[in-house]
């Protein structure tokens, strides 16, 4: 296991909007910065992304797939002059479907849509992601991408049995594609936990950390798991993951408990010996220590459901 693999089980995409722009030039979408991750795909055409945290605009052209971190501000037209129209105004009265605007110029077809799952299921994977991951239609991986959103749209459009599951099982698979390409493509901006994936000594030993994260781990026992000394590990992990090791696997051990937490269905007893700990007393120190509230208020305040309608 690792770590990409526990966010994406926590955190249980429910849904997937879906939509298909048919834009004609000239055309501007202003998209504000909200409570979901986006994507799309440039199914026809080109056009012009600006995203806030990007240094300058990125040119999409058909077969390009792209998705926006939900605290990003971005903006699709298909020149960096045309006027702009807010997304909401777009999608007013409606949410899924084919959607034409613009003037009577050349076409660009978007679909896109918006992915709803657990905010805080999701933070240790988005807060370290670029503001908006773009794989290009020529890269390896692309296809892999073109033929998901593909899938995504077909359930969304035909409303067949069980769409709702088929579609929020994709999500899943969209997001773990997407990070593969863009790992694989700009990997090099990592940070955290995703560079420790690449490095050849230490993505062994984050990934045996969590196959096992109730195991008694020393930073001597994840050393030899790295092949390396002591002290040569300590500091290559904390370069690039950002934190020491043992305070690596206390954030991962507290992020399990806040899941299970949410789930409602444990004792804090059951919690605490899933994620590492002999007694619920000890388990609940270091969780007020790093979360800032007790185990019970965390509860309290997080495992109310969430809305179904993701608008």
């Amino acid at each position: 296991m690792d770590p990409i693999e526990d966010v994406i089980a926590a955190m249980r995409v429910k849904s997937a909007l879906h939509a298909r722009l048919e834009a004609k030039a000239p055309w501007g979408i202003l998209f504000a910065p909200g409570p979901h991750a986006r994507f799309g795909i440039v199914a026809r055409g080109r056009c012009w992304m600006h995203a806030d945290g990007l240094p300058q605009p990125i040119a999409l052209r058909s077969g390009d797939c792209f998705i926006v971190r939900a605290d990003a501000r971005f903006i699709l037209q298909d020149e960096t002059a045309s006027p702009l129209v807010s997304c909401e105004a777009i999608f007013a009265g409606r949410s899924s479907g084919t959607i034409a605007f613009g003037g009577d110029g050349a076409p660009t077809d978007i679909v896109s849509g918006r992915f709803a799952f657990d905010a805080s299921a999701g933070e240790p994977l988005m807060s370290l992601l670029p503001p908006v991951v773009h794989i290009r239609v020529d890269h390896d991986r692309s296809r892999l991408l073109q033929a998901t959103l593909h899938l995504i749209a077909a359930e969304t459009t035909e409303r067949a049995l069980g769409a709702d599951l088929v579609v929020a099982r994709l999500a899943d698979v969209l997001f773990v594609q997407a990070l593969r390409a863009w790992c694989a493509s700009d990997g090099r901006q990592a940070s955290g936990w995703l560079a420790a994936l690449a490095d050849r000594h230490l993505g062994p030993t984050v990934r045996a950390l969590h196959t096992d994260i109730t195991r008694p781990w020393t930073v001597e026992s994840l050393a030899a798991a790295a092949g390396l000394s002591r002290s040569a590990f300590a500091s290559r992990f904390k370069g690039v993951v950002g934190d020491t090791p043992l305070g690596y696997l206390t954030r991962w051990r507290m992020y399990r408990a806040k899941d299970l937490l949410r789930q409602g269905n444990l004792g804090l007893l059951e919690i605490a010996a899933r994620v590492g700990y002999e007694s619920d007393a000890a388990f609940s120190r270091a969780f007020k220590r790093i979360e800032g509230m007790a185990p019970g208020a965390y509860r309290q305040r997080h495992n109310q459901p969430g809305p179904d309608d993701i608008l």
